[in-house]
């Protein structure tokens, strides 16, 4: 039986698993994300244990995808404390010696909500401690020298929200500066998961998720634009921001059905929806 092997790098965790013909998980584990030597160790234990016929790398960024480049396979300018120009792919492909597909965690999740909803032109975005977003259009990455960073975009500032600097250390109040989750608790002490559904702070989020997924309407026409993330777990996050979006498109063009059709949240559960999309590139390699 062929089976398939996955990664999804996060900040705070690895989820590692191994999937058969039908993507179908047999086996996973979570592991803390440490130091690089140590997590990377990891997961090429859990393979050694589970072998596999190829591997799918999703992982955090920025990452060098570049095939040409020097440092392709690497995590370049990482935020994450340690892990800026690691060689994550090489590490985990010359132990283990089969064929690797490395792409950012949200091409990832994006291309398993493209298998698991048949839409081939797509975007996805993670809307969590960080904020990126992974785009398919044809059944294909969208990307040139390098993955696309939509989460570090520049957004127009709420008006009850100007005095916010953002936390983004890179650009102070890009997307990610003003939407991700510790944004919500650098504005009011409290963290989101704890933060009243009443609170205006939710709105103003909600105004700038909306104003990315007018962008990404009106650069990329997609068929759906898909949401994951802690933020977006929120129950109400999302009938807020479906509503900010369509006051601020204000009926400029056409979105391909409902709005509840449109935007919407990952349709694979427990944020499976990078998994399948490994395990769907690894099928690709072999």
């Amino acid at each position: 039986m062929v089976r398939y092997g996955s990664v999804e790098t996060g900040g705070t965790k690895f989820v590692l698993a191994i999937g058969d013909e039908n993507f179908k998980i047999i086996k996973k584990l979570q592991i803390p994300t440490t130091t690089p030597d140590e997590t990377i160790e990891e997961v090429i234990r859990f393979f050694k244990e589970n072998p596999i016929d190829s591997l799918g790398i999703g992982s955090f960024g920025p990452i060098d995808i570049n095939l040409n480049s020097s440092t392709y396979g690497y995590i370049t300018t990482s935020p994450k404390a340690g892990w800026a120009q690691v060689n994550l792919l090489s590490r985990v492909k010359e132990v283990l010696n089969v064929p690797v597909a490395f792409t950012t965690d949200v091409n990832a999740a994006a291309y398993g909500e493209m298998i698991a909803t048949g839409k081939q032109s797509l975007v996805y975005f993670t809307i969590g401690t960080g904020i990126g977003g992974g785009a398919v259009q044809d059944g294909k990455f969208v990307g040139g020298i390098s993955h696309s960073e939509m989460g570090h975009t520049f957004v127009k500032r709420h008006p009850d929200d100007l005095d916010f600097t953002g936390i983004c250390p890179f650009h102070g109040d890009c997307l990610e500066g003003l939407a991700a989750g510790p944004s919500i608790e650098a504005r009011t002490g409290i963290r989101g998961e704890d933060l009243p559904y009443e609170n205006p702070v939710w709105d103003i989020i909600a105004y700038y998720i909306a104003q990315v997924a007018v962008n990404t309407t009106l650069n990329f026409a997609p068929e759906k634009i898909v949401f994951g993330g802690g933020v977006m777990a929120q129950s109400h996050m999302m009938i807020r921001v479906q509503e900010q979006f369509l006051k601020l498109l204000n009926d400029y063009v056409q979105i391909p059905g409902l709005i509840d059709e449109y935007l919407v949240t990952p349709s694979i559960e427990n944020n499976g929806s990078a998994t399948i999309g490994d395990f769907a590139m690894a099928k690709e390699l072999i």
